[in-house]
């Protein structure tokens, strides 16, 4: 199971993220193609530039815990990683402005690397990738938007299917899993750095506080029922509001729109949830 898209367009370039996005890719190819095939080679490059808990916990090799962010350890590794934060990454960029996404994309690796060296501080296995800091990214998105349309691919054997399901759903069982498979590893036998991913998840779900209370914590919420703002305003009345006096409904102009009526076969779902039925 993996994301294909997210329907939940940005509004404003997102800069920042391909940014982000190009120098991954530059990084990985300025080394992994010419060296990834000799192992000593790979790991002296990575014990020089990768975060290794067991240094970084006493205070030594500080500047891994930003270096490591930008290092994969493989094709699908850097793909991956990629494809998430091009299809979250663009959203939060739009809601906090491309030097605040910026600074919270960066403190959500920080984040997940110290859930790292506390889950093992004595690990010697170098930790590299951007998942955790994506993994901040996507615990900001599902605060912000948890009713936004995600589409899936699910792989049962060779068969390959599609399916449109809510970013709840879909970030709520990816972080299910990155507790479940943290819990049954052993941190200090390498592999997938599970707990920096739940760390960085839980740090974005924070560190994304003051931008949802600042947009009026429950009320924006209930302003777009969970769904971004643009996808709201095309199925709901319109809505407004201030910080002095809270929500205030403003119906829709006499425009002959008719976008709140169901299409021949839908049923009109109450919204008052914004994770998805009724409450």
């Amino acid at each position: 199971m993996f994301p294909l898209r997210d329907h939940n367009p940005s509004e404003r370039t997102p800069f920042i993220t391909w940014m982000l996005i190009a120098i991954n890719v530059v990084v990985f190819l300025s080394y992994f193609p010419s060296i990834g095939g000799q192992e000593h080679l790979l790991m002296a490059f990575y014990m020089e530039w990768a975060l290794v808990p067991a240094e970084a916990s006493q205070g030594l090799e500080m500047h891994t815990i930003i270096t490591s962010m930008f290092l994969h350890g493989g094709w699908m590794h850097i793909i991956g990683n990629m494809l998430f934060l091009y299809i979250f990454g663009d959203n939060l960029e739009d809601q906090l402005g491309h030097i605040g996404y910026l600074i919270f994309y960066l403190a959500g690796g920080v984040a997940a690397a110290f859930a790292q060296m506390a889950a093992d501080p004595g690990s010697t296995v170098p930790m590299v990738g951007a998942s955790g800091a994506i993994a901040g990214v996507m615990g900001g998105y599902l605060m912000l938007f948890p009713r936004a349309r995600v589409d899936l691919a699910l792989i049962i054997f060779v068969i390959i299917k599609v399916i449109t399901v809510p970013a709840w759903l879909m970030l709520g069982l990816w972080f299910g899993l990155q507790l479940v498979n943290g819990a049954a590893m052993d941190a200090a036998g390498g592999g997938v750095a599970y707990w920096a991913h739940a760390g960085g998840f839980i740090a974005g779900l924070v560190l994304i506080l003051p931008a949802w209370l600042r947009r009026g914590g429950p009320a924006f919420w209930r302003l777009n029922h969970g769904l971004p703002p643009h996808e709201a305003r095309n199925s709901e009345p319109r809505w407004t509001y201030t910080t002095r006096s809270g929500p205030r409904r403003s119906e829709p102009e006499e425009t002959g729109d008719n976008t709140r009526i169901p299409r021949a076969g839908q049923r009109r779902v109450d919204r008052r949830s914004p994770w998805g039925g009724s409450r």
